[in-house]
């Protein structure tokens, strides 16, 4: 599929600079490198041009001059990906398509529950934009200061609020998109119900900038909560990790709106490398979990006073502490959304972000590290992640005392060896990161030929020569 996209010829890139302006065509080396780079530093690419058009008809003509003389093209977003599919490749022929500039807030409909933006807009001011009209939207990430919705789309991400709102896919009534070729499809609607053929927009999600480019969307806007209580409590084993869950979602319903969990070591990491953090109990244990509670004013306090009770009778529950405001539930929340910058005081780390039918968390977590130590004794496994969905960032931290590289070249036996055990268990090697370069090898190795088919037939249907993230999702 990539046997046709070419270098770029000096013309072309002037070209190229005439649609978008001088000043938002970067060539100089120095200026592209933020563009360059994952913050993992798994991947460097090289560009002749980045370039950042300010519209959809800047984007149509980009893509359609591209797609003319055969030359690939790599949207980005805000480059917070986790797999290496928004940087350009070593060759240094493709041409980065910058989607920072296009950040308008095209319409806002609070009483229709929908909001339509552009690409280029973060996730905080999507996020910050509904609540100022009374509203929420409900992806939460990390990583969302810097993270657009464009690339949310593009890689389905999911977020701690999968459990009561679903990923991204689920947030979304409609797209924009730029074809391959340059031509716009305009499916910015707000419709509940739309059954007239085939969902493109769900072609689209999760493509990561494969099928074509997402310029704007239409997102899916619900009512604010009026009270959240958000607790931290502390597991006496694995064993009671899926126990406690299922009493949570019983007791507390659709009121359960999060639900992460965290082994010990992970949390110690965080307290010792990230200022500002402490253990919120005074007591070890091996397994933790975060846990919050929404709804209408004074229906969550009590409900999850309730639970914590019955879950400690039940021997579910070691201990627990429940913010009494909103700063404390900040700072419970900052123990699990610095998950992953605290293993970098830790030396190299290998990754994966899997998931598996929720019953199987637990089973996942024991094989998962019976394989890990089969591939290099002394490893540290640090898993946390979202149970309610069956996401586990299943992260494995270097033994203490090897040296980082001689960890790193471990990454591909170890990632073998991880989702083995996750697809045995019916599972998924990508849960909300998606495949870039990272694992289109491992995509092909554990997809049917059938799946893998009929992804490629859609790609060569789109993208017939291949222009679109050359190299990305599916290897060629």
């Amino acid at each position: 599929m990539s046997s046709s996209v070419r270098p770029a010829s000096s013309d072309f890139l002037s070209r190229l600079t005439a649609i978008v302006g001088a000043d938002n065509a970067i060539a100089d080396p120095a200026e592209q490198a933020p563009y360059l780079s994952e913050w993992r530093d798994l991947y460097m690419g090289r560009t002749p041009l980045i370039v950042k058009p300010a519209s959809t008809d800047e984007v149509s003509r980009v893509l359609a001059l591209a797609n003319a003389e055969g030359v690939g093209i790599v949207p980005q977003g805000g480059n917070t990906g986790l797999v290496g599919g928004q940087i350009p490749r070593e060759t240094g022929c493709d041409i980065v398509l910058s989607l920072k500039r296009m950040r308008r807030i095209r319409a806002i409909d609070p009483a229709g529950t929908a909001m339509t933006v552009d690409a280029g807009l973060t996730l905080a001011d999507v996020q910050d934009a509904a609540r100022k009209a009374g509203r929420m939207f409900p992806l939460g990430l990390a990583s969302e200061g810097s993270a657009t919705i464009g690339g949310n789309l593009a890689t389905n991400a999911g977020g701690h609020q999968v459990l009561a709102y679903g990923p991204t896919r689920s947030l979304v009534y409609g797209l924009e998109v730029v074809l391959a070729d340059g031509q716009v499809w305009d499916g910015l609607r707000t419709l509940k119900k739309d059954n007239t053929g085939y969902d493109l927009r769900d072609l689209f999600v999760g493509s990561e900038g494969t099928l074509g480019v997402i310029t704007a969307a239409t997102l899916k806007l619900f009512p604010e909560p009026d009270e959240r209580t958000t607790a931290f409590v502390s597991l006496p084993s694995l064993d009671a990790l899926l126990p406690f869950f299922q009493l949570a979602e019983r007791r507390a319903g659709a009121a359960l709106t999060a639900f992460e969990f965290m082994c010990d070591l992970i949390v110690s990491f965080v307290v010792q490398h990230i200022p500002g953090t402490r253990h919120p109990l005074a007591d070890d244990a091996p397994w933790f979990v975060l846990l919050e509670l929404s709804g209408a004013e004074g229906s969550t306090a009590t409900p999850m006073e309730r639970l914590l009770g019955e879950a400690s009778e039940a021997g579910l529950v070691s201990d627990a502490v429940v913010a009494q405001s909103l700063t404390q539930a900040e700072v419970l929340w900052k123990i699990r959304e610095a998950a992953s910058e605290a293993q970098k005081g830790e030396g190299g780390s290998i990754k994966h972000d899997i998931s598996v039918p929720i019953a199987r968390v637990p089973e996942l977590l024991v094989k998962a590290g019976e394989a890990v130590q089969r591939v290099c004794p002394g490893a540290r496994p640090v898993p946390f992640g979202h149970f309610g969905d069956g996401n586990v960032h299943y992260n494995v931290s270097q033994p203490t005392g090897m040296a980082r590289a001689d960890y790193l070249a471990l990454w591909d036996a170890m990632a073998h060896a991880v989702h083995d055990v996750t697809v045995s268990l019916g599972g998924s090697i990508s849960a909300e990161h998606g495949i870039g370069r990272l694992k289109a090898a491992e995509l092909v190795r554990v997809k049917s030929p059938v799946e893998i088919e009929l992804m490629r037939r859609l790609k060569t249907a789109l993208d017939p020569k291949g222009i679109l993230n050359p190299g990305k999702l599916l290897a060629p």
